[in-house]
């Protein structure tokens, strides 16, 4: 059963703009959480995932039914564990995501895999309303998960710097300019606020199971791994 404040933002959702998707009941991670997916984050082919999230009224931030939720996107995303969270994702069609990528979570990966994929801390963000713009027309290609895509992966290309803009938790206008992986968790939650997701702009060659890619590319360089789809 919904919670109460979780109720209220759903119907609110709906009623703040026309095009909100209809939203059930959530049902029972970007890497995949080695136990199962976490039992607030809805899974590919739940309709939420595939419609576009509505804009926030800057008004109703301030509110305590928009900062729980804020509160709750961050838990979520740390405990299942992520390094984003867009609230479609928790079965609230609204334009919020949730950013933050901790060195625990880039623990199995090399220094030359940090470097290459220009990995480093990011602090928690909160953007609402974003609006995204690519920076240059450089791209980099990884592997990418997804925490409503359970256990997964597949290489994405995404573009190597963005900007972003919209408000934070707090209704103040914020910049963000971000380039390597913070630049690909932006792309990835922003699509997700559109009903995209990775799975449509991967190649679809490389899809596997997350255990079975760390198995046969963990410690490769991605030239060398881009090479093996290239045959």
């Amino acid at each position: 059963m919904l919670s109460r404040p979780l109720a209220r933002l759903l119907a609110l959702a709906l009623t703040s703009a026309a095009c909100a998707p209809t939203v059930a009941k959530p049902m029972p991670p970007s890497t995949p959480a080695p136990t199962g997916p976490h039992p607030d984050i809805v899974q590919a082919g739940h309709p939420v995932l595939r419609g576009r999230a509505a804009e926030l009224a800057p008004e109703r931030i301030a509110t305590p039914e928009i900062q729980d939720l804020v509160e709750r996107m961050i838990e979520t995303m740390r405990a299942a564990p992520g390094v984003g969270l867009a609230a479609p994702q928790i079965g609230v069609p609204l334009r919020i995501l949730v950013l933050e990528d901790r060195p625990e979570l880039m623990a199995r990966l090399t220094p030359a895999e940090l470097r290459e994929r220009e990995r480093v801390e990011l602090p928690v963000h909160v953007v609402i309303n974003p609006e995204l713009r690519p920076i240059g027309a450089d791209t980099r290609t990884f592997f990418e998960g997804c925490l409503s895509v359970n256990g997964y992966t597949a290489l994405v290309e995404r573009h190597a710097e963005v900007e972003v803009t919209g408000l934070d938790r707090h209704g103040h206008p914020q910049t963000l300019r971000v380039r390597g992986w913070p630049a690909r968790i932006l792309q990835h939650e922003v699509d997700h606020l559109d009903g995209t997701l990775y799975i449509d702009r991967m190649l679809s060659r490389s899809f596997s199971t997350g255990d079975q890619a760390r198995a046969r590319f963990a410690g490769r360089p991605i030239a060398d791994i881009l090479g093996e789809f290239s045959r």
